[in-house]
């Protein structure tokens, strides 16, 4: 049997804690709205894998609804659509769909974009059956969720991960939540904090992810970077990240951030002085995503 290297397994499995340690449980239907229609296990890929599906939360009233997508957590090889779903949005007159996609257990990359795209697109051509307005999706995300919905956002007009069904519908999104998604993976080791996390070994998530180190496929790995497709047509961004982040850098968001004002992309940037991995308790964060959300999503009165 091949020789599993301790310190890569303790790595992992911090990871793994740390990804997943702060997400609130699933939503209950005590939490849930009165009234809230729950349609779980929806398959967006006809006869696809098992974690092609979503969940999907309607609000009592609401025709058409703005959409909060979902995008789960957890490097890329743990997490699951029950993981971290904005229950409270149904309150304020949104829909919420949260997606699985294959992990890199699954598939390598890019089946994850393709899979969160599908998800797009099925969603957008069933729009009128579930009282979704087609001209208002945000994608959500934190950590490795953060990451895939800043693709979804920058990869609006990249075709090449538009594959299967409904590939005459738009998998563009209007606005981005990207709670400390990695946007460069090639920089994210020489800007870690002591003791954080490192991304370069080929047992990393991220190389996990490729499916081979990192450093020793470039240009795959810039391929799986949301900054390499950024235009001027990318939607508008809400980005927090805390700045003593062990697994994450704050400096990947700093990247994003700057490439968005550079192509005129309106952007807010907020740093959670002190915060980590996520678990914030800064009441600016929930405050501005709510703002974020109602004036990129809700419509003029």
């Amino acid at each position: 049997m091949k020789r599993v290297d301790a310190a890569c397994l303790i790595q992992l499995a911090f990871t793994l804690i740390s990804a997943s340690a702060r997400i609130p449980d699933p939503p209950s239907p005590r939490r849930l709205p009165e009234g809230t229609v729950v349609l779980r296990d929806l398959a967006y890929v006809s006869g696809g894998h098992e974690r092609q599906k979503l969940d999907l939360y309607l609000p009592k009233q609401g025709n058409p609804l703005p959409l909060v997508i979902n995008v789960h957590g957890g490097a890329f090889l743990a997490g699951d659509k029950s993981d971290g779903v904005p229950a409270d949005f149904l309150n304020r007159g949104y829909a919420v769909a949260s997606i699985n996609y294959r992990l890199s257990g699954d598939a390598v990359f890019p089946a994850q974009i393709e899979d969160c795209k599908a998800a797009v697109r099925w969603l957008r051509a069933n729009a009128q059956k579930y009282r979704l307005d087609p001209d208002r999706f945000a994608a959500w995300g934190a950590s490795a969720g953060g990451h895939l919905s800043a693709m979804l956002g920058t990869t609006g007009s990249v075709k090449e991960f538009d594959v299967g069904e409904h590939v005459d519908v738009s998998s563009r999104v209007q606005a981005v939540v990207d709670y400390f998604g990695p946007t460069d993976f090639l920089q994210m080791d020489q800007h870690r904090v002591p003791g954080g996390q490192f991304h370069d070994p080929p047992d990393s998530p991220e190389s996990r992810l490729i499916g081979g180190a990192i450093r020793k496929n470039r240009k795959k790995t810039a391929k799986a970077n949301p900054i390499t497709y950024l235009t001027k047509d990318t939607p508008p961004f809400l980005i927090v990240h805390g700045d003593s982040d062990p697994l994450v850098p704050h400096h990947q968001s700093e990247l994003i951030a700057d490439a968005l004002k550079v192509s005129g992309v309106p952007v807010i940037f907020y740093t959670v002085k002190g915060g980590g991995h996520g678990g914030f308790q800064d009441p600016e964060v929930p405050r501005l995503t709510e703002e974020f959300l109602a004036k990129h999503l809700k419509p003029a009165r």
